[in-house]
């Protein structure tokens, strides 16, 4: 399993909608380990294939944190919300593409999400809590679409100004 370089805005794959996996293959199975290592390495609960520079539709994530608990892998592939509760819960949202910043976010509470497992498979989750949020979270990324566009304007652009200006600096 490789550690691979994780994308961090303003790269331009971030916002691109990701294409969906035609065939779970060796390619993809490959793609998945190589993010759950490095969503682990990170530290992180939750990866998506932009993430990594592959514009594909692959989610990888793990909510078991606890230092009791067992890791509990989930790979993701083609991810749909089919089903999202009336009930809203707020988490403190962060991002491995927007290093050390952290917001509270406001999402469904609840949601059933249809996928591919790694063997092509179509599996069904019922999620909540952290997991519910991690999932959604992830599967925005897929769409192009980051944890901030879910806060004000004026936060959103602060934050995408300073890693801009970042990006400009690097360069």
């Amino acid at each position: 399993m490789a550690i691979l370089p994780i994308r961090i805005i303003p790269d331009p794959v971030l916002r691109e909608k990701a294409k969906p996996v035609a065939v779970v293959d060796e390619r993809i199975r490959q793609l998945a380990k190589d993010m759950l290592a490095t969503m682990y390495d990170a530290p992180g609960i939750g990866l998506a294939a932009p993430q990594v520079g592959v514009s594909e539709r692959v989610v990888v994530c793990d909510v078991a944190t606890g230092e009791d608990e067992e890791p509990a892998p989930m790979v993701l592939i083609n991810p749909v919300v089919v089903e999202a509760s009336q009930e809203w819960g707020v988490y403190e949202e962060g991002c491995l593409s927007i290093p050390e910043v952290t917001y509270d976010v406001e999402r469904p509470a609840k949601v059933r999400v249809e996928y591919l497992d790694e063997e092509g498979a179509l599996q069904t989750v019922d999620a909540d809590g952290l997991l519910a949020t991690c999932i959604q979270h992830e599967i925005d990324h897929l769409d192009g679409v980051l944890f901030i566009d879910h806060l004000s304007r004026l936060k959103r652009d602060r934050v995408w100004k300073r890693f801009v200006k970042q990006a400009k600096q690097g360069a």
